[in-house]
């Protein structure tokens, strides 16, 4: 009963968070864009963080960017994005635009001296993601902050997890995400070629990011790659299924649909480790002369991309004693220690960081992302190398599919020049 009624609390704190009184100097953030995933991704966040205002919103149509700013509490409306970028009342500014905006708007803000919180997927193609990453805008000791929110990565349960992942004996994994089928209409920006549209895009920005950090870098190859177009426009995939190889071998898969059944519910990853020999120690017992004991461990995190709501690590270790060396597959005994895991502050980890159980990744993220403008240290990050990684990926499935890339923008080719 205990635990049911922490997770109505939890989850009723998610989406009513007490708001907190701000300091004497916060960080005052523009929106570009009236965008339907900035509630949850930085508003709300915003509430319960001391040093951020949402001070200004903008959107293409001047009615639609008034109405938001009064629905969400937003003090100025700005006329244009640009304006945005102009105020010298604003520190730092969010890009929640469609995909295929990201490049140019984050190139223009970060030449305007803001700090940018960029929404996933970052660009839309290798090309841009290299003229945004390794911008000469990023250099030097008083550039600008750029982040992609990969808001999963910085939730505790992620940190818990990765302690159990150990890249290079991972033998293969797989990483899962569905939206159910009444999500999206059919002529959603998710479906739109020329704004960055694809389920690869939208969805397969979270498995391909997630399977970079459980191998611990991109894949070398993408071997298969299975799409189903959507109505809207063939060039969108709504649903995909990948392969990739890694280095050394390891087999990296991952699906995802924007119409899924309502069967498919969480979004998940699946990791099996090579059979490493450890110490007696680790396995709990004592092993007889000239015997070794093997470990292979195999993990399934429920609910990664959104763990605040709900989730759980299952860690189970198959372990076997045999012959030292002995590879033939003979073992002389076999045993299984499991453990499910759930961790929804950095406390609950015996790590000395500030959480709450309802704070969500983005919350999470928020943290850091003011320690990183504040100068102070950062204790997870996503880099720019990070970002990139997971474009490769996603090419590389584009690739294999025979979809095109999606279009580069003329500000990424010129990009000097922004």
């Amino acid at each position: 009963m205990a635990s049911l009624l922490g997770l109505a609390r939890r989850n009723w704190l998610i989406i009513n968070p007490p708001e907190v009184p701000k300091s004497t100097a916060p960080l005052r953030f523009g929106i570009l864009g009236a965008a339907d995933i900035a509630p949850a991704a930085l508003i709300l966040p915003a509430k319960t963080h001391p040093e951020v205002v949402i001070q200004t919103v903008a959107a293409r149509d001047p009615k639609k960017a008034k109405a938001y700013a009064q629905k969400h509490g937003i003090p100025d409306v700005a006329e244009t994005y640009q304006a945005i970028l102009d105020s010298p009342n604003i520190d730092c500014v969010y890009i929640p635009l469609p995909n295929g905006l990201h490049c140019e708007w984050t190139l223009r803000a970060l030449k305007a001296g803001k700090h940018v919180l960029l929404e996933k997927p970052s660009v839309n193609n290798i090309t841009e993601a290299e003229a945004v990453f390794k911008s000469p805008l990023l250099g030097g000791p008083k550039a600008p902050v750029l982040l992609e929110a990969a808001h999963y990565l910085f939730h505790p349960a992620w940190t818990v997890f990765m302690t159990y992942v150990t890249p290079a004996e991972v033998a293969s994994a797989k990483a899962v995400l569905w939206v159910p089928r009444w999500k999206f209409a059919a002529d959603d920006i998710r479906y739109r070629y020329d704004l960055g549209g694809g389920a690869l895009m939208d969805l397969g920005f979270y498995t391909a990011s997630a399977l970079t950090h459980v191998f611990g870098g991109v894949a070398e190859a993408c071997e298969e790659c299975v799409t189903q177009p959507g109505s809207y426009d063939e060039r969108c995939d709504r649903l995909f299924k990948t392969r990739y190889r890694f280095p050394g071998g390891g087999i990296g898969k991952m699906e995802g649909d924007l119409k899924a059944p309502l069967d498919r519910l969480t979004p998940d990853i699946h990791v099996v480790h090579k059979p490493v020999v450890v110490s007696n120690a680790e396995a709990g017992i004592k092993v007889p002369e000239g015997q070794e004991v093997v470990r292979t461990r195999k993990l399934k995190f429920t609910t990664f991309v959104m763990p605040s709501y709900f989730h759980s690590i299952q860690v189970d270790d198959e372990f076997a004693t045999r012959k030292i060396g002995d590879t033939s597959g003979h073992v002389n005994r076999k045993w299984t220690k499991s453990q499910t895991i759930k961790k929804y502050t950095f406390h609950e980890a015996d790590i000395d960081q500030p959480g709450e159980p309802h704070w969500t990744t983005y919350r999470y993220q928020l943290e850091q992302f003011v320690n990183k403008v504040r100068g102070r240290e950062v204790r997870q990050w996503v880099e720019g190398s990070d970002s990139i990684n997971a474009v490769k990926m996603i090419d590389m499935a584009y690739t294999t599919a025979k979809l095109p890339l999606r279009p580069t923008s003329k500000y990424a080719l010129c990009s000097s020049e922004i």
